[in-house]
């Protein structure tokens, strides 16, 4: 018996349940489990190694060495092979799990930033070749970074094969979309489904003339959505996932994982299918290749979040992206309150152990303000306003404002809007260097560092947005290309500074001080056992609402992280917290009650 026989004997009562409860299709079934198979059969001897040794450590991925980063390939070398001989910045930096923007063949220009794919099949010939892809996750494997890439599950490229045939009236491939003959039910499903972007998409149908359908489009009309009632498409998009994990691809993205089932009447998000269809796909992966995490790309309300972790018995992704936590900490800094981002923490803190976050400050995508407003009405704190001084805050046209940044997606009906702009320039450091104000740039530097040391210490795997360690600033160029100047996005979405990166040897520098001050803290975090996957972490009442207070505890040790979201002087009293610590940061021995924190000062205090 193979690993593979065993595995699926384990899972295969489940899957096959599942499977007839969504499709009911027995000669389906069996060519979905053939072409497990198959994938497993074509698996490398190294990747099933890694398999093995994944089903032992089953918290790898959680581990406090973990160090992420995302970028762009074309933007940070150019193509695959350019990467990977960049592959020895990126071990400097202690980067084990690389998330690469997508990069399988898309249409250009018009394929929102990767995520319109043409062919799941084959890489992007501008960026390289399924060889190159393959090369570059084995030297990555050897330096131990996990490979993350994007898999596209909701949406095509109407560019796609698929789409093309269905264009040409071929109805087994009409079938694989969601498509009508009249506007009516359309018509009727956008009562309730809301605008992804209502600004620039309006609408979750588009009429195609070629095939006189009406064809749901969630995001852009060059993005057909997929008929997952159709057991051809779940089966040949869970052929397209394991080939990308034969290629040694060890995490998988799950774009817009929500929006995957649709209902009329209903939001068409959410639904239970979409939990049936994870579920499977986690007891698929679990069977041919558990050397792969899911990760679901999930940016809805954090009560929305816990259901895509599944259950402890019956878990669905591994890991969420923390989008919330992300909003609420800029949120955080530009009113110096914490008391949003600690409810917000709390919240995450509650839910079960099996469930894991990335944390993030920035990524290729804009912030959106969506806090939480129930709790804002509670302290005084109107949605709205609030909103629309976070985002001109972060523009930089709010009195006082260090930030420099650009709207997102403005709704002038309801005043909503999102914010770009690299981590740098909205904490203030570009500001200061355009006005050649050293103090301004020291207080933005404070201001990264600190914020960066805020969301490495919570709970879950920290992410970098590559040029962060840097320093990189906002690109104003793409106001001049005609085929970026309508996505503020592409502020941040720039190309890498490899002269700026040149400096982080230099001493005083922006990029030397970034560059430093993030090593510490992901030395701390590696060599400290309060950052293991067992630890307890809580938030703590710092009795002071401008000051952070998280605590990482194990049976051996305790670890209060302390963060002043402010720029003047905070003093904060944590009951219970009496006794010896020594900063990690400073090495300054005292007790954290009654500790005073300088403006955006952060410590990591280890109880002695």
């Amino acid at each position: 018996m193979t690993n593979f026989d065993r595995r699926l004997a384990a899972r295969r009562d489940e899957l096959e349940r599942l499977y007839g409860e969504l499709y009911g299709d027995g000669a389906m079934l069996e060519a979905l489990e053939k072409a497990m198979g198959e994938a497993y059969a074509a698996r490398s001897v190294a990747l099933k190694r890694l398999d093995t040794a994944r089903e032992r450590d089953a918290d790898w991925y959680r581990r406090g060495n973990m160090l992420g980063m995302t970028m762009y390939t074309d933007l940070f070398a150019g193509d695959l092979p350019g990467l990977e001989g960049k592959l020895d910045y990126l071990a400097e930096q202690g980067v084990s799990y690389l998330h690469l923007m997508p990069l399988l063949k898309m249409p250009h220009p018009d394929n929102d930033g990767g995520y319109a794919v043409e062919d799941f099949s084959q890489v992007d010939p501008a960026l390289g070749t399924n060889e190159d892809l393959a090369r570059l996750t084995a030297a990555m494997r050897r330096r131990g970074m996990s490979l993350c890439l994007d898999f596209v599950m909701n949406h095509t490229a109407d560019t796609h094969a698929w789409a093309m045939l269905a264009k040409e009236g071929r109805q087994e491939y009409i079938d694989r979309y969601i498509c009508f003959d009249t506007p009516d039910i359309p018509r009727q499903m956008e009562k309730t489904i809301p605008d992804v972007f209502p600004a620039t998409a309006p609408g979750s149908f588009i009429y195609v003339p070629e095939m006189g359908k009406y064809v749901c489009s969630s995001f852009h009309p060059y993005q057909w959505d997929l008929n997952y009632r159709n057991p051809a498409v779940f089966n040949d998009m869970v052929s397209a996932m394991l080939a990308l994990a034969n290629l040694g691809v060890e995490v998988l993205r799950v774009d817009a994982t929500p929006y995957l089932w649709k209902e009329m009447g209903t939001t068409c998000r959410n639904l239970p299918q979409v939990h049936t269809i994870m579920r499977m796909v986690r007891l698929i992966t679990e069977c041919v290749c558990p050397g792969v995490i899911l990760k679901g790309e999930v940016v809805m309300a954090p009560k929305e979040l816990a259901p895509y972790f599944g259950t402890a018995e019956k878990p669905e992704c591994h890991i969420l992206y923390n989008s919330s936590t992300m909003c609420t900490q800029w949120s955080a800094l530009a009113s110096g309150d914490i008391r949003q981002l600690k409810h917000q923490l709390d919240d995450l803190h509650s839910l079960p152990r099996h469930c894991a976050f990335v944390n993030y400050l920035r990524c290729h995508d804009d912030i959106g303000w969506g806090l939480n407003e129930a709790f804002g009405q509670s302290i005084d704190q109107d949605a709205l306003l609030h909103k629309i001084y976070l985002y001109e805050f972060y523009e930089g046209s709010f009195p006082g404002s260090w930030a420099r940044g650009e709207r997102y997606n403005y709704d002038p009906v309801t005043k909503d809007a999102r914010t770009c702009g690299t981590t740098a320039s909205l904490c203030g450091i570009e500001k200061g260097l355009a006005e050649g104000d050293p103090v301004q740039v020291d207080m933005g530097v404070r201001r990264d560092l600190m914020m960066h040391a805020a969301m490495m210490t919570m709970a879950g795997l920290p992410m970098l947005s590559s040029g962060d360690e840097i320093g990189q600033l906002n690109g104003y160029d793409y106001h001049d290309d005609p085929d970026r100047r309508e996505d503020s996005r592409n502020l941040h979405r720039t190309a890498f500074n490899w002269a700026s990166a040149a400096k982080r040897t230099e001493p005083g520098t922006v990029q030397q001080r970034l560059w430093d001050g993030l090593r510490q803290l992901e030395r701390i975090r590696a060599e400290e056992g309060c950052f293991g996957p067992d630890a307890w972490v809580t938030t703590w009442d710092s009795h002071n609402d401008h000051v952070l207070a998280l605590v990482r505890m194990t049976e051996e040790e305790t670890l209060v992280g302390l963060f002043n979201f402010t720029g003047q002087d905070q003093t904060v009293w944590l009951d219970g917290m009496e006794g010896p610590f020594t900063d990690l940061i400073s090495g300054m021995e005292g007790p954290c009650i009654g500790r005073t924190l300088a403006p955006w000062q952060y410590c990591l205090c280890r109880k002695d």
